[in-house]
């Protein structure tokens, strides 16, 4: 039976207080993950930090709740902003209170009160109101007891914090339903108890009962949605791993601790744990990855996914795989049709009046509204989260429909119809910020998606003689990646699975991944079947084009001849060129066409003169590649193509199967698992491989005088950012005016409103800045410490500034130079170094494919010369070998004056 004793609302068992400031580093990134697992995250906000903190607010929706400390905060609309942008709670001082408390709609449970008044101020604020409590930095945990006992059954929720709390104090405030808030540097994610830490599985379980002999704990694994996948137990160990290692990780009555997806390769990455209301249930919310949760390979132990999640798992498979030709392929292919289906759909749906059309044309425009959510990489996840937060808005929208559709139906809007004698009336009209409730667009200050107030695509701007240097940096900072610790925990088990069992493992792979499952074998070998590169005459002659242009450019960068010096008489030293042997090449695809990354991997290797070229490359669904993929594989000579992607196509080209040749270097692009796999390999003695360099997303430079034409600046910057959200472009403006920053920003919304990826643009602009700066020096100054994928000089002379360059993957100069001629066909090789690799890495050229080996050629003569410091060099080392080998030939030769042994 339930105990509702003590408050009603569920409370996290713990928040973790950071430092926001700090929370960009590795470590904390790291922590904040691990942290979002079981407890909330509380951040104090200062007036200068408001920004930073909306945009953590957008960066963390969904995966933890956030709880501010607004105690020193003067304005009540800030606060309201803040508890807009996601704040789960805010905590505020007595001061606070009477202004609050004048805001419409405000829910009075998401407001935490810090007494800063007298007990019987305090208690009079907080009377009536339904506000939690915080109990700020108390000397002694054992008086919260009574102070709780006090407060009764019917209390609000307490909050306590204390300096140097220890876990058995913070255990403590848990068994008595109170929330203590520990620093996130106390906390630790170890299985056993430390000196000064304080375990998260400790306070995650510390009220948690089991009825059970064992002390198992019954465990509920659910999705997101939080539709069962199966029943599991849990105890203390399998829930320290998990929060360790960010997975799965349960305790098996027959097998102890069980990795979830260790040996059948279905593995969960792990959401967050919570408990039931009475504590003596977990549930496990992940991201179910592979066939399913179920050993049936079902989705779930009680069978497949029903409706809207049976939909989605639908959509994302044709995405992946649609024949070609399809309605769905089409259907995520031409965004026009689609949104037209959309449309034509929602007013089937109006003019819908009996229960079973109403349910029929609701369904079909869930089905295309789902559709372009998932061309998007939209999720229902996502989409319940947003209409979580819009659940929680404290300003509301009041519902009026947009002009054109309330003229349509002759809605009534304040009081005054659409329709009057057949015209519209401006009375009455929406306010800028009703509109922008009406279609949802961000209202706080951090403007997530570069959605400014009108609507519009626009990046930050900073003006850079108004800001700290440290505020520029922090505004150039690459979008966070995901932990590395978890990605390699992923793709770990699955290179070890294809080293220890070759070819069986890479199509296990394939058919699970690629869902290709009439493939037979993971490898298509040359002379390629005629049948497998039919293309159409355009497409022939547009790759034959870009390949003899990019074959030009990397033939010029031969070393005709070995150097050869002669250091001192009789002492000649030569170094010469030998290709690497055997290349691996890393084409993404898939349903994807990328026939210009095989161009840009495959023609160097061939003008190299590599003995065995393999290429690999995700098959599609009926298991065949992409004809372009095979053509360029034909024109370059490869040996074969390995038909998979992702890490085990990475593990089969680094160690070899039965039918994938070994190679000595694997190059090519990939996403975040592709590039932990190479780097993975590359520091595997056993694998003895190289690669060509780290990775991350693409991004592009911009440095624009008011000789560059601003549609030209807005379209290379587009050429970018319509990769995907994670990628990020920057604009720096040399002493422009606002008119000419404005013509910029106007051709940028204008051009990115048009593209079909549009909303792959907004996620890219959210994280992408225009910097506007006095001269070309600052300007060359700030490109070099960001050391962009690519840089573009729209100045006046671009060939002098690029002389100034030192750290860029490729430069493009002039106004008839777009990016995208770089991309495909001009000759330059578009595999270049991101994330800043550009100060220490150089772009794929021929030299990625070559060695250089040294050789060294003494006569008789150059060794007297060179014999007497070699010898007090061996003898400083102590190396007494080394001191003989040239000791002993100078004394042959003393003997031996007059004889030679030169041939």
């Amino acid at each position: 039976m339930t105990d509702h004793a003590g408050v009603a609302e569920h409370l996290p068992p713990f928040l973790a207080a950071i430092d926001l400031p700090q929370s960009n580093s590795a470590s904390d990134i790291l922590s904040a993950n691990q942290l979002a697992y079981t407890g909330a995250l509380f951040v104090t906000v200062t007036p200068e930090k408001i920004d930073g903190v909306l945009k953590f607010l957008r960066d963390t929706a969904g995966r933890s709740d956030v709880y501010l400390d607004v105690s020193t905060l003067p304005s009540t609309q800030d606060i309201v902003d803040l508890l807009d942008g996601g704040a789960a709670k805010v905590f505020v001082a007595s001061g606070q209170v009477p202004a609050l408390q004048e805001v419409p709609n405000l829910d009075s449970s998401r407001i935490v009160y810090h007494p800063t008044v007298s007990a019987g101020e305090a208690e009079d604020q907080l009377s009536g109101t339904g506000f939690g409590l915080y109990l700020h930095n108390v000397q002694n945990i054992g008086a919260v007891g009574s102070i709780l006992k006090a407060m009764g059954k019917t209390r609000p929720a307490v909050y306590v914090s204390k300096e140097g709390m220890t876990e058995a104090e913070a255990v403590k405030l848990r068994t008595l339903n109170a929330v203590p808030i520990v620093g996130s540097h106390q906390l630790t994610v170890a299985a056993e108890p430390t000196d000064d830490g304080i375990r998260v599985a400790s306070l995650l379980l510390a009220k948690t009962k089991s009825d059970r002999a064992d002390g198992l704990f019954t465990t509920l694994v659910t999705d997101e949605r939080g539709i069962a996948l199966g029943l599991v137990y849990s105890n203390e160990e399998s829930v320290a791993e998990s929060l360790r290692s960010g997975r799965g990780v349960y305790w098996s009555r027959k097998r102890g601790l069980w990795r979830k997806g260790d040996t059948s390769g279905d593995w969960q990455e792990l959401v967050r744990i919570e408990m039931d209301c009475d504590d003596d249930c977990l549930r496990f919310v992940v991201r179910q990855q592979g066939s399913g949760f179920c050993h049936l390979l079902t989705a779930t132990c009680f069978g497949e996914y029903r409706g809207l999640s049976k939909l989605q798992k639908t959509l994302q498979s044709r995405k992946r795989s649609a024949p070609e030709g399809s309605y769905t392929a089409r259907l995520f292919n031409d965004s026009k049709m689609l949104n037209a289906k959309i449309m034509e759909e929602a007013s089937e749906l109006c003019e819908a009046s009996s229960k079973e059309e109403i349910a029929a044309e609701a369904a079909d425009v869930l089905y295309f509204a789902l559709t372009k959510a998932t061309a998007a990489g939209v999720t229902l996840e996502d989409i319940e989260r947003n209409l979580d937060g819009k659940s929680v808005k404290v300003k509301r929208r009041k519902g009026d429909a947009k002009g054109p559709f309330a003229e349509k139906f002759g809605v009534v809007t304040n009081g005054t119809s659409s329709h009057t004698n057949g015209a519209s009336t401006t009375n009455g009209a929406p306010t800028k910020d009703e509109v922008r409730e009406a279609e949802s667009q961000p209202k706080s200050k951090a403007d997530a998606a570069g959605l400014n107030g009108d609507g519009r695509i626009q990046m930050r701007r900073y003006v850079t003689k108004d800001e700290a240097p440290e505020t520029i940096r922090e505004a150039l900072k690459r979008p966070s990646q995901r932990s590395t610790d978890k990605i390699m925990a992923i793709v770990r088990p699955i290179i070890n699975d294809v080293r220890e069992q070759g070819d069986k493992a890479l199509l296990s792979y394939t058919h699970k991944f690629e869902k290709a499952t009439s493939l037979t074998s993971p490898v298509l070998k040359a002379p390629f079947p005629e049948s497998l590169m039919q293309l159409p005459p355009e497409t022939i002659e547009a790759i034959d084009i870009s390949f003899e242009n990019i074959r030009k450019f990397h033939a010029a960068q031969r070393e005709e001849k070995p150097l050869e010096v002669e250091t001192m008489p009789g002492v000649v030293c030569s170094r010469f060129v030998r290709p690497i042997e055997r290349v691996g090449l890393y084409v993404p695809g898939g349903t994807a066409v990328l026939p210009s990354t095989a161009l840009m991997l495959g023609v160097p290797a061939m003008v190299a003169g590599c003995k065995t070229i393999v290429l690999a490359s995700p098959p599609r669904a009926d298991g065949k590649l992409t004809p372009e993929i095979v053509y360029v594989a034909h024109k370059v000579g490869a040996e074969s193509i390995v038909l998979a992607g992702g890490a085990q196509a990475v593990a089969a080209m680094a160690h070899g199967t039965e039918s994938v040749s070994k190679v000595d270097k694997i190059l090519g692009p990939g996403n975040q698992f592709v590039t932990a796999a190479k780097m993975l390999v590359s520091n595997d003695t056993t694998a003895q491989v190289s690669i060509d360099m780290p990775a991350g997303p693409s991004e592009v430079l911009v440095i624009a005088d008011k000789t560059a034409l601003p549609a030209f600046v807005a379209s290379d910057l587009l050429s970018q950012a319509e990769h995907g959200v994670d990628s990020q472009v920057v604009c720096i403006a040399v002493d422009l005016t606002e008119q000419q920053v404005r013509a910029i920003e106007d051709e940028l919304h204008a051009q990115a409103t048009a593209l079909p990826r549009v909303d792959m643009v907004r996620g890219a602009i959210s994280h992408s800045v225009m910097l506007v700066t006095r001269t070309l020096d600052e300007a060359v100054e700030l490109s070099n410490a960001y050391a962009p994928e690519h840089l573009i000089l729209q100045v006046a002379d671009s060939i002098a500034v690029r002389e100034r360059i030192m750290n860029a993957g490729s430069v493009f100069c002039g106004p008839w130079t777009p990016e995208s001629v770089g991309d495909y066909s001009a000759g330059v090789n578009h595999s270049l170094p991101t994330y800043g690799y550009a100060k220490q890495y150089s772009g794929v050229n021929l030299g990625s494919y070559v060695k250089h080996i040294t050789s060294s050629h003494l006569t008789a003569e150059g060794l007297k010369n060179v014999g007497g410091a070699v010898m007090q060099l061996a003898k400083v080392e102590e190396l007494e070998a080394h001191r003989r080998a040239v000791e002993i030939r100078l004394k042959w030769m003393e003997e031996n004056k007059g004889c030679s042994l030169e041939a």
